[in-house]
């Protein structure tokens, strides 16, 4: 059977390319989006009662996954991308259908240049994601305080973020013109670790992402027997 499926909306994210979005939802409370609503699903009154919610479940197309086969056995990035699980034991996004859902943070809704938009927080979703759907989080049936997952018990470990000084001074300067504490993104995601778990940290290598409109770059530092990371460079476009 196949069916086909209408986008509601499309997504504007803070995060422009795959690479260093947290692989959960949740994990980066300070990175934002915006759901723009496409017509005709861009009526006010579709979105009557959500304001009473705190939070929202967000269907998504992963519309930027490579792979178009699916397979029965995939390497998950969180068992360090070396173990095989079953495709339905994981959330990779290479599936038979490459469906998302994330619970995220409902800011508000706004009317903006003539467009209808749901502003969130907490996501993992990338700029351009098509939206299949929004429903409300209902607290006393989609908490499940008991369930349990074996291969994921625990959120991972945090690696500390060594902003210098110099660089402070530019995120200050970017949240007093823009009002986006960008110190405390850039910490939330970056502290996630976003390089892939199977790949040593190299101390010569600069690793960077498009995060907003800026190519945020840095460094892995090893001491005491762990790493942390530093911020090397922000770069404006």
């Amino acid at each position: 059977m196949k069916f086909t499926f209408p986008a509601i909306g499309i997504v504007h994210s803070c995060f422009k390319e795959k690479f260093g979005i947290p692989r959960q939802p949740g994990l980066a409370s300070l990175a934002y989006a915006e759901i723009e609503l496409l017509p005709p699903y861009d009526d006010r009154a579709a979105f009557d009662g959500l304001e009473g919610c705190t939070h929202v479940w967000v269907q998504f197309v992963f519309h930027a996954n490579k792979r178009e086969a699916w397979k029965a056995k995939v390497k998950p990035p969180r068992l360090g991308g070396n173990k095989t699980l079953g495709v339905f034991a994981t959330r990779s996004p290479t599936r038979p259908a490459p469906i998302g859902l994330s619970v995220v943070r409902l800011r508000g809704i706004a009317e903006r240049d003539g467009k209808l938009l749901v502003q969130i927080s907490g996501v993992d979703l990338l700029e351009g994601t098509p939206v299949l759907d929004i429903k409300p989080y209902v607290p006393y049936v989609d908490c499940v305080l008991a369930a349990e997952n074996l291969f994921a018990g625990a959120p991972p470990e945090l690696l500390t973020v060594d902003i210098p000084a110099a660089l402070m001074a530019v995120c200050i300067d970017y949240w007093k013109r823009t009002g986006t504490d960008l110190a405390g993104l850039i910490t939330q995601v970056l502290q996630q670790d976003p390089r892939p778990q199977y790949q040593r940290p190299e101390p010569e290598r600069i690793y960077g992402m498009k995060l907003l409109d800026l190519d945020v770059r840095w460094r892995y530092i090893h001491a005491d027997n762990s790493y942390r990371i530093q911020l090397v460079d922000l770069i404006s476009p």
